[in-house]
């Protein structure tokens, strides 16, 4: 994608992956919008970048997105490219009881959230140049992460959903893009202090060099051995991993 000259909008840019993406494209000369449920969040990260942009969002609440959607083309009639970055991770009991109001925050959030943004946006994205969308993913759609079943199966399932619109969109002016982190130091899971993750700093910057190129899927090196991963043999890959995030955990 274009790498400046843009105007922007990311979900769940208060904090983490959706912040460091937002502060490096602004830096870049984009015009960029966050958005998030927290506004002392977005306050802080607005007052640390003057010229960026913030607007309240639920994004569980399909009246809060179609409000949003209203006041974005509106107050920013060349919004060009959308990241939906905003999701929940917590860990679950895919061996026993699945609280069953957790499940249905997290395919809500996760996958039915970016769906719905997108679709409140579209019409218009189609209506612009260089016109993007872009969804966070993660590793865990290609190799799930035991102990977050259900987070990992929102991302698969979101997956699975950008191949199929950006199949849909192959003849418009609008580029479907995949952003798929590793394990990234964030809130996520208390993974801030995480020596065995990726540090922030360094996720976002190998990001944007990819997203300046023609990459339909945005991975960072760590993300590769998992994207090549799925196939008639996933199985050992998966059990493998998922020991040794074990022993991580519980050491």
């Amino acid at each position: 994608m274009k790498l400046t000259g843009n105007t922007v909008f990311i979900t769940g840019g208060g904090s983490g992956i959706g912040r460091g993406l937002a502060e490096a494209l602004h830096k870049r000369g984009n015009k960029v919008i966050i958005s998030g449920r927290r506004r002392s969040l977005l306050n802080e990260v607005v007052a640390a970048n003057p010229g960026m942009a913030a607007i309240e969002l639920d994004i569980e609440d399909p009246a809060s997105i179609a409000r949003v959607a209203v006041q974005l083309i509106a107050d920013y009639p060349d919004l060009n490219v959308l990241i939906n970055n905003a999701g929940i991770m917590q860990p679950d009991e895919a061996d026993g009881h699945i609280d069953d109001a957790q499940m249905v925050a997290h395919i809500t959030t996760n996958l039915m959230g970016p769906i719905r943004m997108t679709s409140a946006l579209i019409d218009h994205l189609k209506t612009r140049d260089d016109a993007v969308v872009a969804y966070t993913s993660s590793i865990l759609a290609f190799v799930p992460l035991a102990p977050t079943a259900v987070y990992s199966s929102t991302k698969a399932a979101l997956h699975s959903y950008i191949l199929s619109q950006r199949f849909m969109l192959r003849d418009a002016k609008v580029r479907v893009l995949e952003i798929a982190p590793p394990w990234v130091r964030t809130d996520l899971m208390n993974s801030r202090e995480a020596e065995q993750a990726m540090p922030l700093d360094a996720f976002i910057e190998e990001t944007i060099a990819v997203l300046g190129t023609d990459a339909d899927e945005v991975l960072v090196e760590r993300a590769k051995q998992f994207r090549e991963n799925p196939g008639l043999n996933e199985h050992a890959f998966v059990n493998g991993f998922n020991a040794q995030m074990l022993e991580v955990f519980s050491g």
